[in-house]
């Protein structure tokens, strides 16, 4: 188990991190989420005693980082894969790693196939492609075995191949009863993989939640009904106090009903439906919804600036724009 309490960075002036207080559970794979500039790093750094807390503290398993005798068979981190030793192999770096930490030698070619370099395990890091330097992370993270493990974008440049592994790989781990904790900013991907939610806006605890109850909490839904009786759908739904926007292509949405009551209402009125649906946001909506006061960086274009103000649904701004990396490195 990870906890922090009171945890506090100020860098001069800014405050980077404002006392965090919250546990990472094992068992579970916990998504960490911010806006850039939140203070996630920052924060996962303290957690590794790489920099030191204004005040507040961090506890791996009761202890402080710097405490553990063998700190690679408590926790394991990838915080930046470009971290490794370039001019050395695959199966060197690891190899430094094992014996500065009193790791088995067999472990190295052991979490090398895992990862699935054993086929490049004798080639210098250096000439690896950003989605095999990722994986040689994901080896030295978990080169100790460790009980608790850390991964900050752990898909970053990962091909369609390797960023299902991940993910299967992260909940296997937590099914075995490890703490994982994993920071992305790929939503699509958070909301595949991750249980429970830490948010963070401005360095500040936003959330503290189970995925489920993140989404329920701060986005809307609602039923889609769509028939081409529309008028006679609109009479009937009046009649029962049921409130119906226009949403446009001749569909109307509806708050506070469930499909199955507005089905069985069409139906004892006859009214054909050509579409009945329960429409829920997504996690990415969801969290722009709560992190739309806490976002640093705004990105506007001339289109925006033509544009009407946004809407009370949502509201807020975020740059929705996400640059795809492919495993070889290149733009997508």
């Amino acid at each position: 188990m990870i906890e922090l309490e009171g945890l506090t960075k100020r860098f001069g002036d800014k405050v980077a991190v404002d006392h965090l207080s919250f546990q990472v559970r094992p068992g579970m794979v916990t998504g960490f989420l911010g806006p850039n500039g939140a203070g996630k790093s920052t924060t996962m750094r303290m957690m590794l005693g790489l920099d030191n807390p204004t005040s507040g503290t961090v506890r791996i398993d009761g202890r402080h980082y710097r405490e553990l005798d063998e700190p690679l068979k408590y926790i394991g981190a990838l915080l930046d894969a470009r971290s490794m030793h370039g001019g050395r192999s695959a199966y060197n770096n690891l190899l430094c790693l094992a014996q500065s930490n009193r790791i088995p030698t067999s472990r190295v070619p052991e979490v090398l196939d895992m990862v699935g370099l054993s086929p490049v395990a004798r080639k210098k890091s250096k000439s690896f492609s950003l989605g095999m330097g990722q994986r040689l992370g994901i080896a030295s993270a978990l080169l100790g075995d460790p009980e608790i493990l850390m991964f900050d974008e752990p898909v970053n440049g990962l091909d369609p191949e390797g960023i299902h592994w991940v993910r299967n790989l992260m909940k296997a781990l937590a099914a075995e009863g490890r703490t994982i904790f994993v920071s992305s900013h790929l939503m699509s991907e958070m909301a595949l993989t991750a249980d429970h939610l830490i948010v963070i806006g401005q360095g500040r605890l936003l959330a503290d939640t189970s995925m489920a109850d993140f989404i329920h909490d701060n986005s809307r839904s609602y039923v889609r009904l769509r028939s081409p009786q529309r008028e006679r759908l609109r009479d009937v739904l009046r009649g029962e106090n049921v409130v119906a926007v226009e949403a446009g292509n001749g569909t109307l949405e509806i708050d506070g009903a469930t499909t199955e009551e507005l089905g069985e209402l069409a139906a004892r009125h006859q009214i054909v439906l050509h579409e009945l649906s329960s429409q829920r946001a997504s996690l990415e909506e969801a969290f722009m919804q709560m992190t739309a006061g806490s976002v640093e960086y705004h990105a506007h274009s001339e289109h925006d600036a033509a544009k009407p103000p946004a809407g009370p649904r949502w509201g807020g701004e975020w740059d929705r724009s996400v640059g795809g990396v492919s495993e070889h490195g290149k733009g997508a």
